[in-house]
């Protein structure tokens, strides 16, 4: 009986490096089409960047469009679930509503925090001409209910969803308003006259 050389590789070694070859090679190509696809599937929108491109609130109120105005913040789970859909809506309708955006993080729009009364994030505000608001929604809204009170907006119709709640982060600024001294404006603290006062 002949013993193969050093040299030669036995027929079945041949075939494992074969198969083993072919299993690398499909390793790779479907981690590469996993990569892609997931690339695809995570949303390229930010907050950060929408907001840059937002309408600001005081050019919103003084163009003679309605608006929608929404109070978010970058760590919101909910915000950022829902930021995909609201740039595809800002590029359907930018040109009949104003899309504006407000961060609670920011203290410049406590005056707006406390007037809208925002508890919970995302907080919408949906506002006619002139800046009266006509409805409001909080959380996490599906984008036919969205769509269907921005037509309606745009249209200058009674919202069909104007006050609707759906999931929401959790908010609380870091200011209170000051105990007032009249007995009128301590039962509310967001009457003519209250003060607000840093909380640290």
């Amino acid at each position: 009986m002949a013993t193969p050389s050093p040299l030669e590789t036995p027929p079945a070694a041949t075939g494992t490096q074969i198969r083993n070859f072919l299993i690398v090679l499909a390793a790779i190509a479907l981690t590469v089409a996993f990569s892609f696809g997931l690339k695809t599937q995570t949303t390229s929108v930010s907050l950060e960047s929408m907001a840059k491109a937002a309408m600001p609130l005081e050019v919103a109120l003084s163009n003679e469009k309605p608006t929608l105005m929404e109070f978010y913040a970058n760590w919101c789970t909910s915000c950022q679930a829902m930021a995909s859909e609201l740039q595809s809506l800002k590029e359907q309708y930018g040109d009949r509503v104003n899309f504006v955006m407000l961060n609670v993080d920011n203290e410049k729009w406590l005056p707006e925090i406390l007037h809208y009364r925002v508890d919970g994030i995302p907080h919408f505000v949906y506002m006619q001409k002139g800046g009266k608001e006509i409805g409001q929604a909080i959380g996490e809204q599906p984008r036919s209910v969205i769509e269907a009170n921005l037509v309606a907006l745009s249209d200058g119709a009674s919202l069909p969803y104007a006050q609707s709640t759906g999931q929401t982060s959790a908010f609380s600024t870091t200011v209170e308003p000051k105990a007032a001294k009249t007995q009128e404006s301590a039962a509310d603290p967001r009457s003519h006259g209250s003060q607000v006062v840093n909380k640290s």
